[in-house]
C-alpha cells in the first residue's frame, strides 16, 4: 500500500503540565519545567478578543500560534484544519441547562462561540487568512481524522498546512460523559517537501486500528484526562526523538501507521 510522506516544520502544545513543545523535550531529558499559566496566553488574539473568547479558542488559537512561529511560515498563507472531539463542552453544558431552565435567557454570544469552527473563525480572522480552513470532529479519532485531512491536502495540493487539535475539560452532566478533566491542545505545520525549518519526516500509510500504544515515560494522568491527549501525546513523543512509528485511528475501522523517518 502507498505511503505519503509529509515534512513536520512545526509544533505546538498546550497543557496544564506542559506549555509548549519545549517543555516537554525538557521534561523527557528529565529537566524540571514550571507549568504554564492557568489559562492559554493566545497573543495572537488582539487583546479585545483575549478577554470576550472562551478557553476553547484560547487554546487552539495558542498551539496553532506556537507551531506556525516554529515553521517560519506566514500565518496568513496557512490552509488550516482545526479538529475537536467534544468542541467547547463548557459553553454545550451552559446551552442545555438553559434551554431546559430558561430558553429566552440563552446568550447569543455564547451560541456565537458554539459552532465547531469557532476557533478557525477567531484564528483565520485574527491572522487575515484567506487560505481554506476546515473543523473536522471524530470523537476518540479526531486527532488522527484530522491528519488524514490535512496530509492529503498538502499531498493534493502540494502546499504547507496547519492542523490543530484541541480538547478542554467537560462541565456538568456533558463532563461526567466525555470524561475530559483537563485541556490538552496540540498542533503541526505539515509540508509537502523538506525545508529550513523542518524536524521530522514522517511516512504515512492506512491501516487497521490496532491497540494503542503505551504511554510511557509520560505520567498516565496527562493521557487519561483528555481523549485529545491520548491519541497525540505517542505522536509527540516521536517527534521529541522516542520511537519510531505509531499507529493512530481515524475512523472505526481505518487507522494511519505513522513512520518517523527523520528527526531532528
Amino acid at each position: 500500500m502507498s505511503s505519503w510522506p509529509v515534512y513536520v516544520e512545526g509544533v505546538g502544545l498546550w497543557s496544564p503540565q506542559l506549555r509548549d513543545f519545549a517543555a516537554l523535550r525538557a521534561w523527557l531529558a528529565g529537566t524540571p519545567v514550571p507549568p504554564p499559566a492557568a489559562r492559554p496566553a493566545a497573543s495572537v488574539l488582539p487583546a479585545n478578543e483575549r478577554r470576550r473568547a472562551p478557553e476553547s479558542v484560547l487554546l487552539a488559537t495558542e498551539v496553532a500560534g506556537q507551531a506556525v512561529a516554529m515553521s517560519g511560515r506566514q500565518a496568513n498563507e496557512l490552509a488550516c484544519v482545526f479538529t475537536s472531539a467534544f468542541g467547547d463542552q463548557t459553553i454545550t453544558d451552559y446551552m442545555c441547562d438553559t434551554l431546559a431552565r430558561e430558553p429566552s435567557a440563552l446568550s447569543p454570544t455564547r451560541f456565537h462561540n458554539s459552532v465547531h469552527n469557532a476557533p478557525a473563525g477567531y484564528w483565520t480572522i485574527a491572522t487575515d487568512c484567506h487560505a481554506p480552513s476546515a473543523a473536522v470532529c471524530g470523537y476518540r479519532a479526531s486527532l488522527g481524522a484530522g491528519l488524514l485531512e490535512a496530509a492529503m491536502q498538502v499531498i493534493a495540493d502540494q502546499r504547507p498546512v496547519l492542523l490543530v487539535c484541541s480538547d478542554i475539560a467537560g462541565t456538568g452532566p456533558l463532563g461526567t460523559m466525555t470524561e475530559s478533566t483537563q485541556a490538552f491542545g496540540c498542533a503541526l505545520v505539515l509540508a509537502p517537501q523538506a525545508g529550513p525549518h523542518s524536524i521530522a519526516r514522517l511516512s504515512l500509510t492506512p491501516t487497521r486500528p490496532v491497540e494503542a500504544a503505551p504511554f510511557s515515560p509520560l505520567p498516565p494522568a496527562w493521557h487519561e484526562a483528555n481523549v485529545t491527549a491520548a491519541a497525540a501525546l505517542p505522536l509527540l513523543l516521536l517527534l521529541a526523538g522516542h520511537g519510531a512509528h505509531y499507529t493512530l485511528d481515524t475512523a472505526g475501522s481505518i487507522g494511519l501507521d505513522i513512520q518517523l523517518e527523520e528527526a531532528a
